[in-house]
């Protein structure tokens, strides 16, 4: 049998980073074709001697060759059948290509799905292992059940699930985060070589949400929350120390503040990652911080962690800690907004966005504002600032009317 199938780096192609495309070399009777997978590497990142992703690149390489070794070994599978079956001596390279390649077109978007989902959480990235699992139940309820291959994940398809979503008497919000997350498993999918780019329908169909009520708190309502007569060491107390202490960490979310360790302080800052982004952050401990810490590190003088969230080990483990921990904050926090006259609906999320309208409010620069929040994208800060507080727009009306102030 003179075929065979390997993996090569085509160096022939450069493209304008200065990767290459990873392809499948298929040789029969003495023709070569490429199969494309979908993948672009940098010469460093690519093992010739093994034929493997080294770890040295960004996009999971583990992951990435046990995926390809299948591909292999299912194109190995389809040739040694077609040998058996005396078909293969007769065909052409390009007829023997397009056996192998069409299966691929039916991969299973369910099969992918776990298998992201089985690597994220063993990567600890418990928070997008359920979203993307949220988005695999919510496509399974709505196809009944049935296998889902990619090639079926189309325009028509996205617009009857959205139909479906919303005559239910769901949000446009709630689809978004659904829909986001059947991109991103799609966009990895490509990524892989299992579907082609071009038959992506997120090029036609646009994500569409709803506006949100306003999260930030003004000036004097943060002055409310910090004047607030609450005992030392009440459950209130401990509320109000968390909603400050995220403000005062740029917004540090919960999540990365239940993960936030007492070796991440030294010297006067605070030095750790986002878990969402892993951006490295550097704050400054500033007095009112330094109190609110000083006072959860004594706490718990065996923890390494900062605030009392975690309680167990394990990455699924101490998801749920926050889960449930973040469901009582948020109780505290409707709370201490009933003790303190605010009206606007107080969550874990509100002290970001409030740090980040009260920056902009003091003339901080949007790309400080942006850097400050660790987005990747200034249209990702701009939405947290999308409007601005009633009584600022007021203010400058007022500057406009003839003799106005």
């Amino acid at each position: 049998m003179n075929t065979n199938i390997t993996l090569s780096l085509d160096t022939r192609r450069v493209r304008k980073d200065g990767a290459f495309p990873l392809v499948f070399r298929l040789g029969h009777n003495a023709r070569t074709t490429a199969i494309q997978t979908g993948i672009n590497l940098k010469e460093k990142d690519w093992n010739e001697k093994d034929r493997k992703i080294r770890a040295t690149y960004e996009g999971a390489a583990t992951r990435l060759n046990n995926m390809l070794q299948k591909q292999r070994a299912e194109a190995m599978d389809i040739i040694l059948k077609l040998h058996e079956a005396g078909q293969l001596q007769g065909m052409t390279v390009t007829e023997l290509r397009e056996k192998i390649t069409q299966p691929r077109k039916t991969t299973s978007f369910y099969a992918f799905a776990d298998d992201l989902i089985a690597e994220l959480k063993a990567a600890g990235r418990i928070g997008t292992a359920n979203s993307y699992q949220d988005a695999a139940n919510a496509l399974r309820n709505h196809a009944g059940g049935n296998e889902l291959s990619f090639a079926q994940i189309t325009f028509s398809f996205l617009t009857r699930f959205e139909t479906a979503h919303i005559a239910r008497g769901n949000g446009y919000n709630g689809l978004s985060v659904y829909l986001r997350a059947i991109r991103a498993i799609y966009n990895k999918a490509v990524k892989a070589g299992l579907v082609e780019k071009e038959r992506s329908p997120f090029a036609d169909y646009k994500i569409r949400t709803a506006p949100t009520e306003k999260r930030a708190l003004d000036a004097e309502d943060l002055g409310r929350i910090v004047a607030a007569d609450l005992p030392t060491g009440g459950r209130l107390f401990d509320v109000r120390n968390f909603f400050l202490a995220s403000y005062m960490m740029y917004g540090m979310n919960y999540a990365d503040m239940a993960h936030l360790q007492k070796a991440d302080i030294a010297d006067g800052r605070i030095h750790y990652r986002r878990r969402k982004t892993a951006k490295l952050y550097d704050i400054k401990v500033t007095p009112q911080l330094a109190e609110i810490l000083a006072h959860y590190t004594a706490q718990n003088p065996d923890s390494p962690y900062v605030f009392p969230v975690l309680k167990r080990a394990g990455a699924e483990l101490q998801s749920r800690d926050i889960k449930w921990a973040r469901k009582r904050y948020n109780k505290g926090l409707k709370e201490l907004a009933a003790l303190c006259g605010i009206t606007r609906k107080l969550t874990s999320y509100v002290s970001r966005h409030s740090f980040a309208t009260q920056a902009m409010m003091q003339d901080v620069p949007l790309a400080a504002i942006s850097a400050m929040l660790g987005h990747s994208s200034l249209k990702t800060t701009e939405i947290y600032l999308k409007s601005l507080p009633t009584e600022t727009l007021d203010g400058y009306n007022a500057r406009i009317v003839p003799g106005g102030k």
